[in-house]
């Protein structure tokens, strides 16, 4: 079994095949904006071009139009594949890749905009989220996260807010997909945007 793994949420734009377990191609860079300039040929310089079984894709939460270019990318080569398309979320990706030497707990906390945080917490064994995801300032977000580590790109952020804590900063990185749990793996590929949207309709 090969999977192709889609990884356009944050900054990043990375891929990577997966088979039987084990990661035999990879590509990353963080590019901030152009995903979807990048995306098509790092998949396309992978072993046969990417080809892959089934496709995994990051959801969410994060870039609104990095992860709407992931999921129509997965979308597309899954059609003209008939590949299965599935997603996964990106905190579990972070907790998965993450530094757990010491600890049994952790939270993830990446950057939402709009002055909040998507935060979430995880128990090492077997990886467990102890939290529903959620987007909080990061007052409120230093209350929900009684772990000494946090990991992400906005550990600094919800450490100084705490005033305490052992800051990591980590990545999404589609390699790290070898290393998430399967039940973590099987999300419908839709979007996840971990708030209410921010445009209201009119009356």
């Amino acid at each position: 079994m090969r999977t192709l793994v889609i990884e356009t949420a944050t900054g990043a734009c990375s891929v990577a095949l997966i088979e039987d377990g084990v990661v035999v191609a990879q590509a990353h860079e963080e590019v901030g904006r152009g995903h979807a300039e990048r995306l098509i040929p790092m998949i396309a310089a992978l072993p046969d071009k990417g080809r892959a079984d089934e496709i995994l894709v990051d959801c969410g939460p994060g870039s609104f139009t990095g992860v709407r270019v992931g999921l129509a990318a997965a979308r597309a080569l899954g059609l003209a594949w008939r590949a299965e398309v599935r997603g996964y979320s990106s905190l579990p990706l972070i907790a998965a890749g993450a530094d757990w030497d010491g600890v049994e707990t952790l939270a993830v906390a990446i950057d939402g905009g709009h002055g909040q945080l998507f935060v979430q917490r995880f128990a090492k064994e077997p990886m467990t989220p102890l939290s529903d995801l959620a987007s909080l300032v990061p007052a409120d977000a230093a209350g929900a996260t009684p772990d000494e580590r946090i990991v992400g790109n906005a550990a600094d952020t919800l450490v100084a807010a705490r005033g305490w804590g052992d800051a990591r900063a980590a990545g999404l990185v589609a390699a790290h997909v070898a290393n998430l749990p399967l039940p973590f793996r099987a999300l419908p590929a839709v979007p996840i945007y971990g708030r209410a949207p921010d445009a209201k309709p009119m009356a």
